[in-house]
């Protein structure tokens, strides 16, 4: 049997309490809601009234496997697949009885919800992942290694500290030396004539990247890249609109950035590549460079030479340097392969979701039996 009836298209769609939204543009990301109360949506979504069906029960049959396959497989469209109501209200569905409609809705509010809690948990997992990666390189930047990892790698475990002289850096181990950037850096302003060269991207989320890896949000590709600077492994990059945010990061490989962006070149005789990369992404960094920024509003901040340069850079010995480098280098890898067991964690549950929605609207799940058992009975 179909689906029921859709609203009339227009600029926009209307749509009332009872009504279900599925979303036709991308129908494998399996988006169907039903508001609770009317008004006005996109015509990305269609607007679907239900005529056997209870609304709650709509809603689980356009999330199930069966019907998210059959109408992926009639979009029409390579980059942006939509499908259409033509296809979809022809979809012939199963329509149980509305009481069972209702006992299959309950069973599945209950057991989704148990699933989603499962999920939330899991993404606040990496969450929190992500933000210990975060705070650990700003400890090990500022402070150095935790107590045990210097103890391991040979290093004073609890260094005496010294003022930095600097507010947003605080206290740093007495041994390490606050520098003035322009003793440490060079700047670099080379431009390209012929614009031959790898074109690099500097964000706050990857640092710097092959801009074919990990696009700029909002960097449009010129036609040409001559006058383009050039960078070389080991230069740091500062984005220059977006320091603010964090978007610095040294060069892994030569190439050409944006005229808007600026290149330092370091004293390689007295600081790593490495460290400076974990440095000025970090968060105390990243206050430092907002406070020299210049403009108004934070998406008009500039961080220009003149002010770079006047800032610090703390430096611990070269050995301490490899050592945080290395010690780092090893928590962000076992980080990564916890974050990626986690998704694949969450991609699983979501997998056993849909199949729990399929199983139950095409009546394999005997949700009579399944209610019994929820309340303790045999």
């Amino acid at each position: 049997m179909g689906l029921g009836d859709q609203t009339p298209d227009g600029t926009a769609n209307v749509f009332d309490a009872d009504d279900v939204l599925f979303g036709k543009l991308r129908p494998y990301l399996a988006k169907a809601v039903r508001p609770g109360f009317g008004g006005i949506c996109s015509t990305e979504f269609l607007v679907l009234r239900a005529v056997e069906f209870t609304p709650e029960f709509l809603r689980y049959v356009l999330l199930s496997d069966e019907f998210v396959s059959a109408v992926d497989s009639s979009t029409y469209g390579a980059k942006m697949p939509r499908a259409n109501w033509e296809f979809i209200g022809n979809v012939r569905v199963l329509v149980p009885p509305r009481n069972e409609q209702v006992s299959i809705t309950a069973y599945l509010d209950r057991e989704t919800a148990r699933v989603d809690e499962l999920i939330s948990k899991q993404e606040l997992l990496i969450e929190r992942l992500g933000e210990y990666r975060v705070a650990l390189i700003t400890r090990t930047v500022t402070r150095g290694l935790p107590p045990d990892a210097a103890e391991a790698a040979g290093l004073d475990p609890a260094p005496p500290l010294k003022d930095s002289g600097v507010e947003w850096l605080g206290k740093v181990p007495e041994h390490w030396d606050v520098v003035e950037n322009r003793r440490l850096f060079d700047e670099r302003d080379e431009r390209s004539d012929d614009g031959d060269g790898e074109l690099l991207t500097v964000s706050h989320l990857t640092g710097v990247t092959r801009r074919s890896e990990k696009p700029d949000v909002g960097m449009f590709m010129a036609e040409t890249l001559e006058g383009y600077k050039r960078c070389l492994r080991g230069d740091l990059v500062i984005n220059t609109m977006w320091a603010w945010m964090g978007a610095a990061g040294t060069a892994s490989e030569a190439g050409l950035v944006s005229p808007s962006y600026n290149v330092y070149v370091p004293d390689s005789q007295f600081v790593l590549p490495e460290f400076l990369d974990m440095a000025y992404r970090s968060r105390r960094y990243v206050v430092g460079m907002t406070s020299e920024s210049r403009g108004i509003w934070s998406s008009r901040l500039r961080l220009y030479p003149q002010h770079f340069l006047s800032l610090v850079t703390v430096v611990p010995p070269m050995n301490e340097q490899q050592a945080i480098v290395a010690y780092v280098a090893d928590i962000e890898d076992r980080v990564k392969r916890m974050a990626s067991a986690v998704r694949d964690a969450i991609e699983r549950l979501g997998e056993y979701r849909m199949a729990l929605v399929s199983a139950a609207v095409t009546g394999k799940i005997d949700v009579r039996r399944s209610a019994v058992d929820s309340r303790g009975g045999v």
